[in-house]
Order: structure tokens, then sequence, then C-alpha cells
């Protein structure tokens, strides 16, 4: 990593509850959540987002947010982002099929029309060289009401901002998912 984390005694008490939500649910606190921590106030207002966009409430299918946290973490080349996605892509979808397929998610019959679109929506988000154009959104439209749509584009920015954090700090993977390959 390119900027360390501290001894988590030095982070503020009030983190201390998330980091043992962290390790209670995936065995060990997060490198990323100990990087944000280096900023509380920062760190707190990342992790309320989070929780917002992965609700259980969501208008969002948890197998589609996980397909397009995934991919947009492969784009980003964040390790850690796939890591841990993966690992939840494959326990929400109940096989690792999905995961391994994502590289060639336009290709592969394994993906429904829904998640097609939703794919090729965060692709333009996440991709420099392509714009979001309304045939894009057009095709969100027989699957996603304008709220979903909203709440969609708020996760794919969410996970760029995560993904490129992690990638740019060099965030390494934790052991969570064996990594599917990754290809832009």
């Amino acid at each position: 990593m390119r900027v360390p984390a501290k001894p988590i005694h030095r982070y503020p008490w009030y983190l201390a509850p998330f980091f043992w939500n962290q390790k209670r649910k995936y065995g060990q606190v997060l490198m990323p959540g100990l990087l944000w921590g280096r900023v509380p106030k920062l760190f707190i207002a990342v992790a309320i987002l989070y929780g917002v966009l992965d609700r259980r409430r969501s208008p969002l299918d948890p197998v589609l947010r996980s397909l397009v946290t995934v991919r947009v973490s492969q784009l980003n080349g964040c390790r850690f982002c796939v890591d841990i996605n993966s690992a939840t892509l494959a326990r929400r979808a109940g096989s690792q099929a999905k995961v391994d397929a994502l590289d060639a998610w336009r290709d592969s019959d394994i993906f429904e029309a829904k998640e097609k679109a939703a794919l090729d929506y965060a692709e333009a988000m996440t991709d420099s060289t392509r714009r979001v154009s309304d045939a894009i959104v057009e095709r969100l439209r027989p699957f996603f009401d304008d709220d979903a749509i909203v709440e969609l584009t708020g996760l794919i920015a969410f996970q760029n901002l995560s993904s490129k954090f992690n990638s740019a700090l060099d965030v390494p993977a934790q052991g969570f998912c064996r990594l599917p390959t990754a290809a832009a």
C-alpha cells in the first residue's frame, strides 16, 4: 500500500464499532476502512453512503448490485474491490459462474437482459473514453423506474469512488475470493 494503516488504537474511539463490525462480518478489519479512517469524518460519510446503497430495501436486486460493483472494480483495476465484491457476488448468486463470466458478459447467455443493460450503463459511466448516451439510458427503462435509475447511478458512482481510491493507494486483495481475470 502506498499509505500505511495506523495502529488500530490510534483511530478515534467512535470508529471502533465500524472496525468491530468489519471484523465480525469479514474476519478482519478491511484495509480501505483503515485508510478512510485516517480522516474520520470522511470515513463516516463513506460508510453512511455505502449503507444506504447496500440496504435490504434497495430497489436494485442484490445480485445486480454485486455484478455492477465487480465490473466497475475490474475496469478500475482495484484488486481489493474485485476480491471482496466477487465473494459477495458468488454468495448472492449462489455460485461462482457469474463471477467467472463477467469479463465476457456481452457474449454470455448467463446474464439476463436487465443485467446486461445495467452492466453497459456501468461501463459507460466508468470508462472515460465513453459517454452515457440517451440510448444506453433507454435500455434501462424497461427494467428500472426513474428512482431505480438514480440509485443505480449512485451505486456506480460510489463504486468508482471506492475502487479508484483503493487502486490509487494500491490496496491489496485480502483473500475473500478467487480473483477472476480482469479485462477491460
